[in-house]
């Protein structure tokens, strides 16, 4: 044997891709592809020294790897309901009326099936206000 022929890369390929079927992470995917274009430029180039061979294995990991990083980076999906996960900012702009009075900035008001601290400027309870923005789980108001 006279070194390591196309085959062997190929075998490597999908050696290593059936290892990412059994153990998911993505990684042992991009190893086996580097394998297998190996194992194409191998069979193109029957000549090519082994040595070569490893130190382009070597570089088209690096290579998969690093675009693979890139390719899967999370990207922002967009979605029909942006505020899911964040209750108070649907609010903003709604119109409530306090169902506790504003006293030293701070208020209470019931919002569908919530009871609501508020911030704003002092107001009797039954006013009438907009809120105009979210802190946590507080909304800041405005009278209305």
């Amino acid at each position: 044997m006279d070194g390591i022929l196309f085959w062997h890369w190929l075998s490597l390929g999908a050696v290593l891709v059936a290892v990412e079927i059994l153990a998911p992470g993505v990684y042992f995917l991009w190893l086996g592809i580097a394998a297998l274009l190996v194992g194409g430029v191998s069979w193109f180039w029957p000549d090519l020294h082994w040595q070569y061979q490893v130190l382009l294995f070597a570089v088209f990991c690096v290579t998969d790897v690093a675009l693979s990083r890139r390719w899967m980076r999370p990207r922002p999906e967009g979605t029909d309901q942006p505020h899911l996960n964040r209750r108070g900012e649907q609010y903003v702009g709604r119109l409530l009326t306090l169902d506790r009075p504003i006293v030293d900035g701070v208020g209470r008001v019931h919002v569908e099936d919530t009871m609501w601290r508020v911030t704003g400027p002092d107001l009797p309870a039954g006013a009438r206000v907009r809120v105009v923005g979210v802190d946590g789980a507080t909304l800041r108001v405005d009278a209305a």
